[in-house]
C-alpha cells in the first residue's frame, strides 16, 4: 500500500498501541500493518470489507484492532499524545487554532434579528 506511516511517525505512534499480543496459536498481525491498512480505509472512506488484499491484513482483524482500540480509548489518547510531544520539541505553533471548521449560512435579516434583539423581535427582551 503506498502512503504507510514513515518510520519516523511510527516511532511516535508505537509507544502509543496497546503491547502487541504475545504468540498463542496463530501469530498476530503487527500492529503497523494494521494501523497502515485503518488509515488508509479512513483517508479512502471505503468501507471495511473493501480493504485492499494488498493491505497485508484482512478487513475483520483491521475492524475488530480498530473497534479494540477505540473502546480501550487508544485513539483519544493519540492526538493528546503527539501535541504534548510536539510541544515539548518546540515544534507547536500556538499562535494558530482551529476549533471547529463547521459553518452555518444564515439569512441577513436573521443574523441582524439574533444580534439585536428588541423589543417585539421574539427574542430575549420580549
Amino acid at each position: 500500500m503506498k502512503d504507510e506511516l514513515a518510520d519516523g511517525q511510527w516511532a511516535q505512534l508505537l509507544p502509543l498501541l496497546p503491547p502487541q499480543r504475545p504468540m498463542r496459536g496463530r501469530p498476530a498481525k503487527d500492529h503497523r500493518v494494521v494501523v497502515n491498512a485503518i488509515l488508509w480505509l479512513l483517508r479512502t472512506g471505503a468501507p471495511w470489507r473493501d480493504l485492499p488484499a494488498d493491505a497485508g491484513v484482512c478487513w475483520k482483524t483491521a475492524a475488530s484492532r480498530f473497534y479494540w482500540w477505540t473502546a480501550s480509548g487508544v485513539w483519544q489518547k493519540v492526538p493528546h499524545a503527539l501535541q504534548e510531544d510536539a510541544d515539548g520539541r518546540g515544534n507547536l505553533d500556538r499562535s494558530r487554532h482551529f476549533v471547529d471548521g463547521s459553518s452555518e449560512s444564515s439569512t441577513s435579516s436573521a443574523l441582524s434579528r439574533a444580534a439585536w434583539p428588541g423589543p417585539g423581535s421574539g427574542g430575549p427582551n420580549r
